[in-house]
């Protein structure tokens, strides 16, 4: 029982650091927290691990969930003249049969960068990309217009480009 009640007072205590921290410091996780904690709980001669601090914390609701920022890339749905998918029941046998592209999102100090890629499906490659600051078309033609510099003319294949409908992929100035 005496145990018991040590670790009561002991888990309130923590409790007490853990509020007063967090008023400095509101997000912060479990792991600065128990850093930033040690020192205190050492001189209450408290010791604690980081699961433990972790279960006492979501026992008593104080876990800080994680925010996830992501940002939404693709825009299917638009007044553009969206092209079939052709790809459902293609067998690739050698490159340059199909190019796909995609953007995604690259955080910078700044906020956020785009990177338009062009990949060919059966090597894999990248072969063509470009870094641009907003989601407007002009990157994603610049990578198609380097996918297209460097593509083998005497390839004997129909090629297929496919993309997922995105409003950048379906502006006249991208089918063009």
């Amino acid at each position: 029982q005496k145990t018991a009640i040590k670790t009561d007072i002991s888990h309130m205590v923590v409790l007490a650091l853990v509020a007063e921290f967090r008023t400095a410091v509101p997000f912060l996780g479990t792991r600065k927290l128990l850093y930033m904690l040690s020192p205190e709980m050492e001189k209450h001669n408290i010791k604690m691990g980081r699961d433990q601090l972790y279960d006492l914390l979501r026992f008593h609701g104080l876990l800080i969930r994680r925010r996830k920022r992501s940002v939404r890339t693709t825009d299917s749905n638009h007044s553009l003249k969206r092209y079939p998918n052709l790809i459902k029941h293609i067998m690739l046998s050698a490159p340059e049969q199909l190019w796909v592209s995609d953007i995604t999102y690259i955080r910078t100090q700044d906020g956020f960068s785009y990177l338009s890629l062009i990949t060919d499906a059966y090597s894999r490659k990248i072969i063509g990309f470009a870094l641009h600051p907003n989601l407007e078309a002009t990157g994603c033609i610049i990578a198609l217009e380097m996918a297209i510099n460097g593509r083998k003319k005497d390839s004997p294949f129909i090629f297929v480009h496919h993309s997922d409908r995105g409003i950048q992929y379906c502006s006249k100035s991208y089918t063009e």
